[in-house]
C-alpha cells in the first residue's frame, strides 16, 4: 500500500526500508524482539510531521540489542555504543537500566 502511494521499498533480512518524498523514513522491523514496541510507542514530531515512534526504554533496548549483536559490523556497533551515550547522558535515569556489561563502559551520570 506504501508503496502504490509513492514509497520506495529495501528489503533487508530482518526489516522493510521504506522512503517517501519527505525527509521521514520508516523501518519496519520484522524481528520477534520488536513486536512489542507499536503499543508501547508515543507520539512525537519527526520534521513537521506528528507520529507514534519506540518510546524511550524501548529505543534504549534496541540500541543494546543492536550493539551486542556479535555479527553487527564494528563501525554500526560503534554508532550503536555511542547512541546509548548519548541517551544515558540525555537521560541519567536510564544507566540504572543498562547491563553490567555496559554500565562499566558508560560513564555514570552525576545526576543518575
Amino acid at each position: 500500500m506504501l508503496e502504490e502511494a509513492g514509497f520506495t521499498s529495501e528489503r533487508f533480512e530482518w526489516s522493510v526500508n521504506l522512503k517517501g518524498r519527505s525527509a521521514v523514513s520508516i523501518q519496519l522491523s520484522t524481528e520477534d524482539f520488536y513486536r512489542e514496541f507499536p503499543s508501547r510507542a508515543v507520539p512525537a514530531d519527526v520534521h513537521g510531521i506528528l507520529l507514534r515512534v519506540a518510546s524511550l526504554h524501548d529505543t534504549l533496548a534496541g540500541k543494546i540489542k543492536a550493539w551486542s549483536e556479535p555479527s553487527r559490523c564494528q563501525s554500526k556497533q560503534a554508532k550503536d555504543f555511542t547512541d546509548i551515550v548519548r541517551l544515558v547522558e540525555a537521560h541519567p535515569h536510564l544507566w540504572l537500566t543498562l547491563p553490567s556489561d555496559l554500565q562499566t563502559l558508560v560513564k555514570k551520570p552525576a545526576n543518575s
